[in-house]
């Protein structure tokens, strides 16, 4: 006969990881100035980011209740458009348009990642209860509570990816949106540190996507709304807990059955550092480019040069690429390229347009640029390399450079000299030189939807952040409704 032991059916008190973000979403105050007025940064460049998706039908064709013609009371709105949702849906529309362009703001360690995803979270379940409660004569949210959600967030998802490499188990980023998210959620519903910690406990123990979907050979359009579908499983999740759903308290770290064994190898997660406003504080802005940030600053290297090279492009013998590991990894790609969620996740098709052109913006990676047998030519002339001292410095968090350089050489033997960015415009050290630019892509923007007048008065009451703090949220979104 063989002789089984049975599971020990003791309930443990939660796991540690799951309380020590219930004690920061629940407690900590923030109090850092820097990161209240990065985080209105934030919302200036994801709000504009989500305008410019909606010129894109491939993102439209997503946008709206699940079944027309649904009207949900109180419902929340998504900018840009006349849609009043409930907010799970809200919080998928708006967090797939905020992603949609590869334009929103983004942070690189361990793992990588894109904060402004939880903004659909926040803003769809935000808007939503604020308005139910001006209907119930209470006191809606104000962007002041918006802003310091998002740097709760924005602060969960990075502090977890510092040291925590979930793509190389093959699970993509948004996991970490789906935690945050949830996380947050649970507050603005009001929950307790016990109902956070289920709330939690739900987003960890919920199916994860894969990161195929930003990987040749199948990279596609559902990495453009993978994080507003985490974000909008957050709220779900939040809302299902609120209503007295119970947690799993040993999700992580159950014997075989956890997150831990089954999906990490047996890994606990490395925390660098404890919960605070240090992500928001270092966030890292896509300012120029719409591009995967790897490759931001061999876009600005591309550009430097397209004034020396734009006129021997036939001429060009080698293009030499130095990157970091990170690059290499996920956007260096040879062979074809099938649509603009492959483009612009190639690192080498992402210089080769600069080069050629001059520009890079989201048009660029659709077929009528695309089919140009220039930009797959100059491809095939691109050798990359990873230069150790770019990946030690990427990791390295007084640093946090996202190095590139290119150099470009001739079939006569010539060449230019080798052009190296460190630091990429939207750079913690480089924000005297990036907010001004930040603002005048988020006026742009506005302006691709709203009358002048509206855009200009939207623009403005961001740029008052006294005055944005005390703005209802609801009265804010009203501001979107076209």
């Amino acid at each position: 006969m063989i002789s089984h032991s049975a599971d020990a059916n003791l309930r443990p008190p939660p796991d540690q990881e799951l309380v020590a973000i219930a004690d920061y979403v629940s407690d900590f105050r923030i109090d850092s100035q820097a990161a209240v007025t990065t985080a209105r940064h934030c919302l200036m460049d994801s709000l504009g980011c989500a305008l410019l998706a909606l010129q894109y039908p491939e993102c439209t064709k997503h946008l709206g209740p699940i079944v027309p013609g649904t009207a949900v009371p109180n419902g929340a709105r998504v900018p840009g458009t006349q849609f009043a949702l409930d907010p799970v849906k809200a919080a998928w529309d708006i967090g797939a348009m905020v992603r949609w362009l590869d334009f929103n703001d983004t942070w690189l360690a361990a793992e990588w990642g894109h904060p402004s995803d939880n903004l659909g979270a926040i803003l769809g379940l935000g808007d939503h209860l604020s308005r139910k409660a001006v209907a119930s004569g209470e006191a809606p949210l104000t962007m002041s509570d918006i802003l310091h959600a998002m740097i709760k967030a924005y602060e969960i998802q990075g502090v977890l990816a510092l040291e925590n490499s979930f793509n190389r188990v093959g699970l993509d980023h948004v996991v970490l949106v789906k935690v945050a998210s949830a996380a947050v959620s649970a507050h603005m519903l009001g929950a307790d540190k016990d109902r956070v910690i289920d709330t939690l406990s739900h987003a960890w123990v919920d199916g994860h996507a894969l990161r195929t979907y930003r990987h040749a050979p199948n990279t596609g359009s559902r990495k453009s709304w993978a994080a507003g579908d985490a974000g909008s499983r957050a709220v779900r999740l939040a809302m299902m807990v609120d209503k007295g759903e119970m947690g799993l308290p040993s999700v992580l770290t159950a014997p075989r059955w956890g997150f831990y064994d089954v999906l990490f190898r047996g890994h606990r997660f490395a925390v660098q550092r404890g919960y605070g406003s240090y992500v928001m504080e270092n966030i890292l802005f896509k300012i120029s480019f719409p591009a995967e940030f790897h490759a931001q600053t061999a876009v600005e290297c591309a550009m430097i040069l397209h004034p020396r090279v734009k006129d021997r492009i036939e001429d060009i013998a080698r293009i030499e690429l130095t990157t970091q590991e990170s690059a290499v990894r996920i956007i260096s790609k040879e062979g074809p390229l099938y649509n603009p969620a492959d483009r612009d996740h190639c690192l080498q098709y992402m210089v080769a347009i600069p080069l050629l052109f001059g520009r890079l913006t989201a048009d660029d990676y659709e077929e009528a640029v695309a089919a140009d047998p220039r930009i797959d030519a100059l491809r095939t002339r691109m050798v990359v390399t990873e230069d150790p001292r770019y990946t030690a410095d990427y990791l390295d968090p007084d640093r946090r450079s996202i190095a590139n350089a290119i150099q470009v050489f001739f079939t006569d033997g010539t060449g230019t000299e080798k052009i190296e960015v460190e630091y990429p415009i939207g750079h913690r050290r480089r924000r005297a030189e990036g907010i001004p630019r930040l603002e005048v892509k988020f006026l742009a923007a506005l302006k691709t939807r709203f009358p002048r007048g509206r855009a200009q008065d939207i623009y403005e009451l961001c740029r008052d952040e006294g005055r944005l703090m005390s703005t209802p949220l609801n009265r804010f979104m009203d501001l979107f409704v076209i």
